[in-house]
């Protein structure tokens, strides 16, 4: 009864969280469940809401467009989180170094986190821009050639400039992951190592490498779950184009549930997401234990 009454003042601080993950993420969840083994619609029609079993499931797993958007988002996540990854941990070493106005680029480098993500995408749009933006200008320039790129509009290159653009859009947020991580490192470690010898890689490779390994699990597994996420880039950028080149599986549940209206069947491919990224997550925090 004691230790009840003693964590009482941690359960009311809470319960405040707990009340609001219940509204907002479990009941919709379950909500999800049961809607997807019925007909419902976005608005209501003069038919009434059917129970229809398993139909939506079969009807998503047998449609090549949902194994298109598959095959995106995955091929999104694999090209996004080792290069996500790369530039963050590139630039928490650049800020935790001795760098010369080291606080000014950290407030530079942490601009892109600032800025909402709409207006980040339509900064890009005009990067992107065909003939005239900013990227084919450089791109004409470095060939001394008239002929331009079409970055979003070729079947190829969308993908990797969605990337690009994610990749520089969230980074900032695993900079900040990265550089906690690099402060908490002895300095003894690197004194011991550089008084054995070891040149800066190598420092780099048996020091630092080693002592952000939590560090790494972590940030592998929350990129991978927000690359997964991807939607906003594509529904503003493509809309799923060139060809179905960039449709993803938040974009296709978006286009099923709230264009065409059938509720059921997004909430169908919802489950089926939620439990595939589970899955992911569980899998990664398996084979790649820490401490």
């Amino acid at each position: 009864m004691r230790r009840l009454k003693n964590l009482m003042p941690e359960l009311a601080m809470l319960m405040p969280a707990i009340v609001l993950l219940t509204i907002f993420v479990v009941v919709p969840f379950f909500m999800s469940g049961y809607l997807s083994f019925t007909n419902e619609k976005l608005i209501a029609r003069p038919i009434a809401t059917t129970w229809v079993g398993w139909r939506n499931y079969e009807r998503l797993f047998t449609d090549p467009v949902f194994w298109q958007a598959v095959k995106n988002t995955f091929y999104f996540a694999l090209l996004v989180t080792p290069f996500q990854l790369a530039i963050s941990l590139g630039s928490a070493l650049l800020l935790n170094s001795k760098l010369p106005l080291r606080t000014l680029f950290r407030s530079i480098a942490l601009l892109p986190l600032l800025t909402p993500i709409t207006v980040i995408v339509a900064i890009w749009a005009v990067l992107y821009k065909i003939p005239d933006g900013l990227f084919n200008h450089i791109y004409q320039s470095l060939l001394s050639t008239s002929q331009y790129i079409d970055w979003l509009g070729n079947v190829d290159m969308a993908m990797p400039a969605i990337v690009l653009l994610s990749a520089w859009a969230t980074f900032p947020f695993q900079m900040l992951i990265y550089l906690a991580g690099l402060q908490e490192i002895p300095k003894d470690l690197y004194e011991a190592a550089e008084l054995d010898g070891a040149k800066p890689f190598q420092r780099f490779l048996h020091v630092t490498l080693p002592c952000l390994r939590n560090t790494n699990i972590f940030v592998i597994i929350v990129t991978t779950i927000g690359a997964l996420k991807l939607f906003t880039q594509v529904n503003i950028l493509t809309h799923g184009g060139p060809n179905g080149a960039t449709n993803t599986i938040i974009h296709y549940m978006f286009e099923n549930g709230f264009v065409a209206q059938k509720i059921g069947y997004a909430s169908a491919v919802s489950v089926v997401f939620f439990f595939t990224v589970t899955a992911i997550a569980l899998l990664q925090r398996i084979l790649m234990k820490n401490e």
